[in-house]
């Protein structure tokens, strides 16, 4: 499921830019929720609900709270969030590369649909957001999941339990090696990072003295031990997948 917020006070433009992503998604066959804000201010009120989104596009001249402060507000609740400013003047370049903004899109009529397309592409293939659907066999019945949903994976006692992002699907279990499922997945942004875990690179905030921290909300779970042998190994994962991102 891809989340994706716009925040435009241009009630002409949030219209013409909601349909024009609803019907990317729907050719392009992904799940989505899309939800509008007319202000910077009034994105900023839903607080830490920011971090649910995976990608917000932003007028940059809204009159309330302008584009490039609410996106310096926006990463700081996160880095993961893909920011794309929509704007009729490009004269705020240098400010972008401070937010990390990943696009600067005209409010051009002619244009604004290949561009939003191109824009799209690029982030779906840059952080995968393919839907990567597998099955597996839980104790509590044959399940296909999203590993993109995935937090992290926890080993004990001959056991694996599969932790979803908070509010999805419930944990589910079942009897098999870690090993074999790090090697099945670990091609999608999974990396060990422990005996016992191996967890979702996507839904990590920080890899410090041997604890990741996990994106705020994503989990009941906010620190997951790494191992001195794994440590190494983990930090350079991890790096290299926030390049990638």
């Amino acid at each position: 499921m891809v989340r994706i917020a716009i925040c435009d006070d241009e009630q002409e433009y949030l219209l013409l830019e909601k349909n024009i992503i609803v019907q990317y998604m729907t050719n392009h066959g992904y799940e989505y929720i899309i939800d509008t804000f007319v202000s910077g201010t009034d994105f900023l009120c839903i607080k830490r609900k920011i971090e649910e989104y995976d990608i917000v596009f932003l007028d940059i001249n809204m009159s309330e709270l302008d584009g490039i402060e609410t996106a310096k507000r926006i990463r700081q609740y996160s880095y993961r969030i893909s920011i794309v400013f929509v704007t009729a003047f490009l004269s705020y370049a240098l400010e972008g590369y401070k937010v990390n903004a990943i696009r600067y899109l005209l409010k051009d009529g002619n244009s604004l649909k290949d561009s939003l397309a191109e824009c799209l592409d690029t982030i779906f293939m840059q952080k995968n957001f393919n839907r990567i659907r597998q099955s597996f066999e839980f104790i509590e019945g044959t399940q296909t999941v999203d590993l993109n949903e995935i937090v992290y994976i926890e080993s004990s006692l001959h056991k694996l339990t599969f932790h979803f992002r908070k509010g999805l699907n419930p944990k589910m279990s079942m009897y098999e090696k870690l090993d074999n499922i790090d090697e099945h997945i670990c091609k999608f942004g999974f990396c060990r990072i422990h005996k016992s875990y191996l967890v979702n690179l996507k839904y990590v905030e920080s890899i410090e003295r041997y604890v990741v921290t996990l994106t705020e909300g994503v989990s009941e779970v906010k620190t997951l031990s790494v191992s001195q042998s794994k440590y190494s190994n983990a930090k350079e994962e991890y790096i290299l997948y926030q390049g990638e991102v």
